[in-house]
């Protein structure tokens, strides 16, 4: 890496309805979790969260687009949190509580859109997989337990991020060769949600075992777009037990320092 810092974009999660003793009155919160930021810290990234960008109301925002956050910065994380809404990939939510939020799924895809035609990487975790499965025109099992025969537990309220399960690299995949030693791991994997139908020109690269749940994915297209279901910024380092996500990480941070290189190249062959 050089000696400047690459600048990653981490989308928001929203919250709409924010409890009284908050303190926030009649507003809406966009923010981050913690761990998510401070695991792309590791590797000396800056993190910049970027707000959601709307029109109307009592907004004031100028003429700030998202193409200006994607040329300011070198990749884009997406975090996890609320469900992705069923009305996203055409569905009706079969419960109330399965809603999601439609509003977070339009910004997120809109972003994941420009970030991949610009040609830089895309990291998803959790919910972000589930994101770039229904932005590639994939659809996801509302709820794992009623639609899914034959399965783990794949969420646990009470354990979250103690809750953790086997999966299986699929051979000769990229996160195979990232992990040439391992063909099975530990991971921390809380959802209810899953994959159901594969969107279109996306690798399955991992499932979950015994149960074949998809668990990480990858877009076949000429620039890097990753889903990981688990959450490797909940993985203790010290324990020997858990996958090891510095080589997802630093896979994802070289792919953005090569897109920083390009880019550069472009600037100036454009100036000779």
């Amino acid at each position: 890496m050089t000696s400047k810092p690459l600048k990653i974009g981490l989308s928001p999660r929203f919250l709409h309805n924010v409890p009284a003793e908050m303190g926030f009155k009649g507003k809406k919160l966009q923010y981050l979790e913690q761990s998510i930021a401070h695991w792309l810290m590791t590797m000396n990234a800056l993190v910049f969260m970027i707000p959601s960008i709307e029109s109307g109301g009592l907004l004031r925002r100028g003429n700030i687009r998202i193409a200006d956050y994607v040329d300011a910065l070198d990749g884009l994380v997406l975090q996890g949190g609320a469900d992705v809404s069923p009305l996203t990939y055409g569905e009706i939510p079969l419960r109330p509580e399965w809603e999601g939020d439609r509003i977070r799924d339009t910004y997120e895809i809109d972003l994941l859109q420009e970030f991949k035609s610009a040609g830089k990487p895309v990291l998803g975790i959790c919910r972000g997989l589930q994101l770039i499965n229904v932005a590639f025109g994939g659809t996801l099992y509302q709820d794992i337990s009623e639609q899914y025969e034959d399965k783990l537990t794949h969420y646990s309220q009470d354990a979250y991020d103690q809750h953790f399960h086997s999966i299986a690299f699929v051979a000769g995949s990229g996160l195979a060769k990232l992990y040439p030693d391992l063909g099975s791991a530990r991971v921390n994997s809380i959802h209810h949600q899953a994959v159901r139908r594969l969107g279109d020109d996306l690798a399955v690269e991992a499932v979950s075992v015994p149960d074949d749940i998809v668990e990480a994915l990858r877009w076949r297209g000429p620039s890097y777009v990753v889903g990981v279901q688990w959450h490797p910024e909940f993985h203790d380092p010290g324990n020997p037990e858990l996958l090891n996500g510095d080589p997802l990480l630093m896979d994802f941070l070289a792919q953005a320092e090569k897109s920083r290189a390009n880019g550069v190249q472009h600037i100036v062959s454009q100036a000779v």
